[in-house]
């Protein structure tokens, strides 16, 4: 796992970012010896860090010894006395003891330097998560459960949501099969696991690799093939993401780009197309088993969506709509392909090397000049000072706390009007060794309410591997970088945000179609001069920040060949639907079949399985690979209707934060979108939106 985006209002001239650096007092100070940091009581706080080896054992023995003991006093309760009090009050005041002492005994072994520690962590968790799924397929706790759904018992709708999520859970886990069916159950879920395992593995073992001359590899710049191994005067080309995107971006060579292009798409081979078919027919069978029609529906039921029939009339709608624009972008592409290399056929392999080419006659930019604009230290001041003004809250950093390394820092968050502290966030932002390598938050504790009436305020950990300083001088980061951060502080806003009663309910445990979609809005804000000034400085004098016209070359990158990167993406997911809501697909049969509608005539790339490289249809994503792009529909209605006009409007952001991003998950969430909106959510704007700027 993602994380599958935030901003406001301030004064939009050069230098601000300088000046808002200076006001917030956000400068990252080095530290230069490690000191242990004093322990401190902070209101609501009860998540622990810096555990050793050995306390994140006996605590993970107590989690699920407390646990254990729970359950089994619900399963005692007789069906007849079953109320609310004994029956689901206990489940819930379980999850908000123990989510952050499970948390505390996870999060090490993504952050931890120490070896022992992460390896206990990382047994403590493969234990933890293996006790949880027995607590949600426990038949005695389900009926107990379910007799007080029965009931007429009046609970209020948050409750009433939190037994019907209780219930589903149990259901989905088989509490309500069988002995024989959960053995069944358990045999086909083994069956899954060992073959995702399979069609992984055969992706990383494949070692194949291309001896390519320079004539051939015509194009490509000195760095690129300076790295490439020489072998018999020719230069060794992995079938590794590494080596072949930038060739299919730069090389001028039609025939090396096709070469490339073909051996790339068998990288499984014909052993992954059959494990993955065979993936399909485990997954329907386990759907059926626990009472769904096909795996598409039982993978959608808990999302927005809910059913497969909702998001193949989305897909279908959605490339129904791009094809005007998207034949335009060909267009222009096979254009350019004809100037260059003359009459010949526009094949898959060319989309990525015209498509660059086609950028750099429309976009002005360069891009290694933007990131001497992007200095670390600077675009995280901006970053904070925009998501403070934005939403109308109020961070303070906290000296003296006990952290798992010097470079991390502690932040409350306050709500700025009524000065209600609403939670705490952790910054572990620079690299170094043995960390976890991707940018992502991780929740710490979730906010809620306790049986004792007193409230734990969410905490969140946003992890990331920016690079350190040298010299004195903030590192500088890439623009794909500043949006990544950005994203996921936004994250870090809508855990802080939630208001819900329940922990179950926390932003980031919410299905990823919902949960993506502020992230996704708020991505927005990088791409607007008025926010990019504030995270931007040229390095060497920070009063400098990015031009306007470099802020608007951005967009336009983001948003040029739109049209034909959708189209892409909308044929990955309704391979996954079709295949998932049908039997016996013949997979590349019908990719064949299906690309050049989608793609607008251009054909399957002759000699490649698609099927056979699919990872994220293997594992992962199965069934839902639609939810990213379903989110970006949302969120753009969301920005277009609420925001682009007055991008520094508190009001709406603060509206926003009460609206959407307090409830988290205590409410329905497409009614929660509806309601905000005043209207159902539309296609339109997201359409518009990349329409405007895609040529």
């Amino acid at each position: 796992m993602s994380p599958r985006r935030k901003e406001r209002r301030v004064v939009a001239v050069a230098g601000a970012a300088a000046l808002v650096a200076v006001g917030l007092n956000l400068a990252f100070s080095a530290v230069a010896a490690h000191r242990r940091r004093k322990r401190q009581e902070l209101p609501g706080f009860s998540a622990q860090v810096n555990l050793s080896a050995a306390e994140i054992k006996r605590l993970a023995d107590r989690i699920i010894a407390k646990s254990k003991e729970t359950y089994d006093a619900v399963a005692a309760v007789p069906l007849d006395k079953v109320n609310f009090a004994n029956a689901i009050a206990p489940l819930a005041e379980l999850d908000a003891q123990q989510f952050p002492l499970v948390q505390a005994c996870v999060l090490p072994r993504m952050v931890s330097p120490s070896e022992d520690i992460c390896r206990a962590s990382a047994e403590a968790e493969k234990r933890l998560d293996s006790h949880f799924l027995l607590c949600r397929q426990r038949e005695d706790v389900y009926r107990v459960v379910k007799a007080f759904t029965e009931r007429d018992e009046r609970i209020g709708p948050e409750a009433t949501r939190f037994v019907q999520c209780l219930v589903r859970e149990f259901e989905r886990n088989g509490a309500k099969l069988t002995q024989t069916k959960k053995k069944e159950m358990e045999k086909l879920k083994s069956l899954i696991d060992d073959l995702n395992l399979k069609y992984i593995q055969n992706m990383n073992d494949f070692t194949k690799f291309l001896l390519l001359s320079e004539e051939e590899l015509a194009g490509m710049p000195l760095e690129f093939l300076k790295d490439l191994e020489e072998t018999d005067g020719k230069r060794k080309v992995l079938l590794t993401g590494y080596h072949v995107t930038p060739i299919l971006e730069h090389c001028k060579v039609g025939s090396t780009r096709k070469q490339i292009a073909v051996a790339y798409g068998q990288k499984g081979g014909k052993q992954n197309v059959a494990i993955l078919e065979k993936l399909v027919q485990i997954r329907h069978r386990l759907a059926r088993l626990l009472g769904y029609s096909n795996y598409s529906d039982f993978a959608i039921e808990p999302r927005m969506a809910m059913t497969s029939r909702k998001v193949l009339e989305f897909l279908e709608e959605m490339s129904e709509q791009l094809s005007d624009l998207a034949n335009r972008e060909l267009t222009v592409l096979k254009e350019l392909k004809m100037k260059e290399e003359g009459d010949a056929q526009f094949g898959m392999e060319d989309l990525l090397y015209y498509m660059k080419r086609g950028e750099q006659h429309k976009v002005d930019l360069d891009i290694g000049e933007i990131k001497r604009y992007f200095p670390v230290k600077l675009v995280i001041s901006g970053m904070l000072k925009m998501f403070q003004d934005l939403f109308a809250l109020r961070f303070e950093e906290i000296k003296d706390v006990e952290v798992w390394h010097d470079t991390v820092r502690l932040f409350s968050v306050w709500d700025a009007s009524s000065s209600d502290l609403l939670g705490y966030f952790f910054l572990d932002i620079f690299s170094r060794e043995g960390k976890y390598d991707h940018t992502c938050v991780v929740a710490l504790q979730n906010g809620c309410m306790c049986s004792n009436g007193s409230r734990k305020v969410p905490v969140a950990v946003l992890l990331s591997q920016c690079p350190k300083e040298f010299d004195g001088n903030s590192a500088l980061l890439r623009f794909p970088e500043v949006v990544r951060i950005f994203h996921e502080f936004s994250h870090v806003v809508h855990h802080i945000s939630n208001r819900a009663t329940f922990s179950r309910f926390s932003s980031l445990r919410l299905e990823g179609d919902f949960a993506e979609i502020p992230s996704l809005l708020l991505e927005n804000w990088c791409y607007e001069s008025i926010s990019l000034k504030m995270m931007s400085g040229f390095y060497q004098d920070i009063t400098k920040s990015v031009t306007t016209e470099a802020c608007q070359s951005l967009k336009r990158r983001r948003d040029m060949f739109a049209g034909l990167k959708l189209k892409q993406e909308i044929l990955l997911c309704l391979v996954d639907q079709i295949i998932h809501t049908s039997e016996n697909v013949d997979i590349d049969d019908l990719i064949k079949d299906l690309h050049p509608k989608v793609m607008l005539g251009i054909p399957l790339l002759e000699g490649t399985s698609p099927a056979s490289c699919f990872p994220r249809i293997a594992v992962g994503y199965d069934a839902v690979c639609y939810s990213y792009v379903w989110s970006e529909v949302f969120a753009a209605d969301l920005f277009t209707t609420k925001f682009k006009d007055d991008l520094l409007n508190q009001h709406a952001g603060l509206r926003f934060r009460n609206k959407v991003l307090a409830p988290g998950g205590s409410k329905d969430p497409l009614e929660i979108i509806t309601d905000y909106l005043g209207r159902e959510p539309s296609l339109q704007p997201f359409i518009q939106s990349r329409t405007r700027n895609a040529l």
